[in-house]
């Protein structure tokens, strides 16, 4: 009989997550770089080459490729022969380990978790409790599938219950563009479909935990018809031109997965959850040996890929800069921040329209300044701050028109696109909106030289701090005159992979 020590389970667990908070697995790393090989749009081809950067130096630096660090997600197959060790149920050993993983003084990961959903949202402060999914299996081993997922990516996990005869691959394609740039692409989709409304949404999470292989599936062609339809969303997905980071571009998707189940026949539960550009899951297997051991990539893993500088980016001084200079700036256009910025995201922003609700004074100045959206990771060694990528801006939407009227705010900095209604606005206070890659949290955070708290300390990652940044890289989402990149960029493309479709068929 196999006995699971309780210290080799939680060591594993943590030991898991520290990994692939640092590590890529490497087929993602494969299929990414084919992506920027063959990518044309030249705002894409710099995305993708951040995030590759990104991987490198996160893996030498052995710290989070992301400052979303994620929500943990196990699934584990116990097998029934299977002896524990422990006082302890198997959750509470699952959150022992996602404990020690996320307060490692060598390498902080971001706590994201918060308790009492619908009232005080109170952070944990170790990004307990984890998700659990448990099974019993035969065998006498434990076999565990751990990811950390994204806020990002999984707040665009979409579900219907279909008819029987509706098409599946027609409500997929109907959903992808509602769903914005906010989950970082390019990443992959999971689906789900069959079973009841849970089992779709386990199927398609679940689903994300296999290793990326669509090159090797179209390579060798598909040999059923579920890997049929895989071949089929990915190059339809693609071809919407969505893009990196939904610049515009040759690929939003580097795989589709798929998992089904048995269902009722008058029903056709259909779940979709994205994955983002920071591709954090582990499979292992306990046999009572000891815990599980990670070996990093090999240093060939990351292609020869090594993002620099744009030579046409324009250098802007934040601690001068005026609605004049903004006018001569175009969507789409490469800048270099550097000076003093502050950042905000919800907890804040809702703080802050406490206040202006109130009648009270704000904590901070914000006129004529550049507001970022951004929960970094904590600092470590000699580092000003951890990681610190950007966050969904569209989550700050609603308030933009508040806070622009109040404050006196020159630019917002995010990532992905605004929705209509804040577009307007953006444009009607002739301010801007710049972002950063989505996936590049540790390349943006060595443009960051100092970092301080100004307000609302108690709300952790979620605090108000002020950066001082020299170059940091971003582009001009929506420029004052109010063209947005990620309306203009993705319908470029896709109608130029239209029209190298039609050429292609017609040669």
């Amino acid at each position: 009989m196999t006995v699971i020590q309780e210290q080799d389970f939680v060591r594993s667990i943590a030991d898991a997550l520290q990994f692939i908070a640092v590590y890529h697995p490497a087929p993602y790393l494969t299929h990414l770089a084919r992506a920027h090989a063959r990518e044309r749009s030249p705002a894409a081809r710099d995305a993708i080459a951040q995030i590759l950067t990104n991987s490198r130096m996160a893996a030498l630096g052995k710290r989070p490729l992301c400052q979303d660090t994620g929500v943990v997600n196990v699934f584990l197959e116990i097998g029934m022969a299977v002896q524990w060790q422990t006082r302890h149920d198997v959750e509470a050993l699952v959150n022992a380990g996602v404990r020690a993983a996320y307060t490692d003084p060598h390498n902080p990961l971001r706590a994201s978790m918060v308790d009492a959903p619908l009232f005080s949202r109170t952070n944990t402060g170790d990004n307990t409790p984890a998700i659990v999914h448990l099974r019993l299996v035969a065998g006498d081993t434990v076999r565990c599938m751990v990811a950390a997922k994204g806020g990002g990516a999984e707040n665009k996990s979409r579900f219907a219950v279909l008819n029987p005869s509706d098409s599946v691959r027609d409500w997929v394609l109907s959903v992808i563009p509602s769903m914005g740039a906010g989950w970082c692409p390019p990443g992959i989709i999971g689906l789900g479909v069959g079973g009841s409304a849970e089992k779709a949404m386990l199927l398609a999470k679940e689903s994300l935990m296999a290793p990326i292989d669509m090159h090797e599936l179209l390579e060798r062609g598909p040999r059923s018809r579920s890997e049929a339809l895989r071949i089929e969303l990915y190059e339809a997905i693609n071809a919407l031109g969505i893009g990196a980071q939904g610049l515009g571009g040759l690929t939003t998707v580097l795989d589709v997965k798929l998992l089904s189940y048995p269902t009722h026949a008058a029903s056709l539960p259909v779940a979709l959850i994205p994955n983002c550009a920071a591709d954090r899951h582990i499979s292992f297997t306990l046999d009572g040996s000891g815990p599980a051991v990670f070996t990093p990539p090999a240093p060939d893993s990351w292609p020869a890929v090594n993002w620099s500088v744009n030579v046409d980016a324009v250098r802007v001084n934040l601690d001068t800069l005026t609605r004049e200079q903004m006018a001569g700036w175009h969507a789409g256009q490469s800048l270099l921040l550097s000076g003093k910025l502050l950042t905000a995201r919800d907890a804040a922003h809702r703080r802050l329209i406490e206040l202006l609700d109130a009648g009270q004074p704000l904590p901070v100045d914000f006129a004529g300044r550049a507001l970022y959206y951004v929960g970094p990771v904590d600092p470590v060694r000699d580092e000003a701050v951890g990681p610190a990528g950007p966050t969904t801006s569209t989550r700050m939407d609603k308030f933009m028109d508040r806070v622009l009227s109040a404050t006196g705010l020159l630019m917002t900095i995010g990532k992905a696109e605004r929705g209509p209604a804040a577009c307007e606005v953006i444009q009607r206070h002739r301010t801007t909106y710049l972002i950063a890659v989505g996936g590049a949290a540790y390349l943006v955070s060595q443009a960051i030289r100092r970092a301080r708290v100004v307000a609302f300390a108690d709300l952790g990652m979620e605090a108000i701090y002020e950066f001082e940044v020299e170059d940091m890289p971003v582009t001009v989402g929506i420029d004052l005159h109010g063209e947005s990149i990620h309306v203009t960029g993705p319908a470029h493309w896709q109608q130029t992979i239209r029209a190298d479709t039609i050429t292609t068929r017609i040669a």
